[in-house]
């Protein structure tokens, strides 16, 4: 059972970050996997008033504040646009249009869940967080990091040519993923992220040079091989490591495929 002693509904991002330095307190963001665990909170803080619930376009970029949520996200028409319905496909599993109401976009990519489709795909999309104290960071970087008590305000994604395409093999509809892929097709290279190993979603290079005379069946399938043998996978309930390595290979070249036939 979650227990919350205080309940702080913020006035600046300066008050939540000084809350937010004392261990016991925790942001809310959405609430949604903070009330299945069993702990005492001391101070609950709420950013709902802060403003971080918009999504501004600029020439360059979309900024998605840290409090729009899933289902925002989902139905955004400039964001479907820009990733070809692939940010769509990513949350459309996520359990439920009720549930996507409600969760939000900053809490997918503070928690770095190994889990998350979110995360997965924005990481294909050289996204950039925004944190409060630390300033802008590549999603890349930010992922890799230990968790730190700072507030996230922000994810920015650029707008880059190319296609995008993602995939994830679920053991039923609104299940956690088994293995999750996004792939984004530049001119000048290939980006592809590999989510749910079952640990946090990383960037894999593959080898750019399979690719150099075109996304065909038998180049996307060779590439999709590189990028399964060098990422790291494990068990657990859902699946094996060796299952999700074979998995691998079939959603990259699934979405390569879909870039190309894009």
């Amino acid at each position: 059972m979650l227990t919350i002693k205080r309940y702080v509904r913020a006035q600046s991002l300066d008050e939540a970050y000084a809350l937010c330095q004392k261990r016991a307190n925790v942001v809310l963001g959405g609430m949604l996997w903070l009330k299945t665990q069993n702990r005492t909170v001391d101070t609950a803080i709420d950013l709902c008033g802060l403003g971080l619930d918009t999504i501004e376009e600029t020439p360059d970029a979309y900024r998605i504040g840290a409090m729009v949520s899933l289902r925002a996200l989902e139905q955004h028409a400039g964001l479907g646009a820009l990733t070809q319905g692939a940010l769509a496909e990513s949350v459309r599993h996520i359990v439920g249009v009720q549930f996507r109401n409600l969760a939000t976009v900053g809490g997918s990519l503070y928690g770095r869940f190994g889990f998350s489709d979110v995360l997965t795909l924005f990481l294909a999309l050289d996204a950039r967080v925004e944190l409060h104290h630390g300033g802008t960071v590549p999603l890349a970087e930010y992922a890799a990091r230990p968790y730190e008590r700072d507030i996230l305000t922000h994810v920015v994604l650029p707008k880059l040519p190319g296609r995008v395409a993602y995939a994830s093999q679920r053991n039923s509809a609104t299940d956690f993923p088994v293995l999750a892929c996004a792939v984004a097709l530049r001119p000048d290279g290939v980006c592809c992220a590999v989510g749910a190993r079952p640990m946090k979603a990383q960037l894999y290079p593959g080898d750019a040079a399979l690719l150099a005379g075109g996304v065909t069946p038998q180049t996307a399938d060779a590439f999709a091989a590189a990028v399964a043998q060098q990422a790291a996978f494990g068990s657990n309930l859902r699946a094996g490591a060796d299952y999700r390595r074979g998995l691998c290979r079939v959603l990259v070249r699934r979405a390569l495929l879909a870039c190309k036939e894009g």
